[in-house]
């Protein structure tokens, strides 16, 4: 073959295997055997709810009252301990039916039971203050919040222990001798009601009420509780006393509205 022939050739050679190999100014060729891998934008992230932390405008209001014939209750017979009995000067009344004038019911827990939005409700660094006084627990009945503490007293200056019963929340019993006067208890779960005794002097008992939120409230002896800030909403209220059992009522509210509601209990 002629020498020139044979340099053609090579120069044929090479412009062919330059094109094969993607040699030009395109360079979104793939293999056949990888395939093409495409880019996708992220996800948008999915909102999700909250609850509000935000307190409402709206507000309730009320009164609880016994209808029907007063039982006859005993009195707090203390005379096992001296030292409880010695600080009555009076005969101390049970504190199981508390009744006003009119006969309006004290020691009722008020709450809302449903409609409130759980969690992210600030939780109060103050705690509820629950005494040791005159061999009684003061207040009989209270409410805390979950994660709030709850200070326990002992003012008497004698031998108490505290004793809780709840069935979803951690127990505790403590002793605590004249010389211990303070003792600091949270609950993580919410629950209503349960029951904290005295293992010493069996006439002793308090209740308490855990909740998630702040909307809940305790009738004095006038019967009456209010519960502000509530966000506008539907709610189911419950009331319960630890005898007599529970009332429930619904109660839709507006921004700003002040609602009543009112309860009845019965034997």
């Amino acid at each position: 073959m002629p020498k020139s022939s044979s340099l053609l050739l090579v120069q044929l050679l090479i412009v062919m295997l330059a094109v094969g190999c993607g040699g030009g100014s395109d360079s979104s060729g793939t293999s056949d055997t990888t395939p093409a891998v495409r880019s996708e934008p992220p996800a948008e992230p999915v909102p999700t709810q909250t609850a509000t932390s935000v307190a409402g405008s709206a507000s309730l209001t009320g009164t609880v009252v016994f209808e029907g014939k007063v039982p006859d209750l005993p009195t707090v017979k203390m005379d096992g301990d001296p030292g409880c009995a010695k600080k009555h000067s009076e005969p101390v009344e049970s504190e199981v039916l508390v009744l006003g004038e009119g006969n309006s019911l004290a020691n009722v827990f008020v709450w809302a039971k449903s409609g409130v939005a759980r969690g992210a409700w600030p939780v109060p660094s103050e705690p509820v203050v629950l005494d040791q006084q005159g061999c009684q627990y003061k207040p009989h009945v209270s409410g805390v919040m979950v994660g709030q503490p709850l200070k326990i007293l002992n003012s008497d200056q004698l031998m108490h222990n505290i004793h809780s019963l709840p069935k979803i929340n951690s127990s505790f019993n403590q002793a605590m001798p004249a010389s211990v006067t303070e003792a600091v208890y949270s609950f993580s779960e919410e629950e209503v009601m349960f029951k904290i005794k005295c293992d010493v002097h069996p006439w002793m008992s308090a209740w308490i009420g855990v909740t998630s939120h702040p909307f809940f409230a305790v009738t004095a002896t006038d019967g009456k509780f209010t519960i502000a800030g509530l966000p506008a909403g539907t709610y189911e209220i419950e009331a319960w006393h630890e005898k007599i059992g529970v009332r429930t009522a619904s109660i839709t509210l507006a921004d700003g509205e002040a609602g009543n509601l009112d309860f009845t209990f019965s034997r």
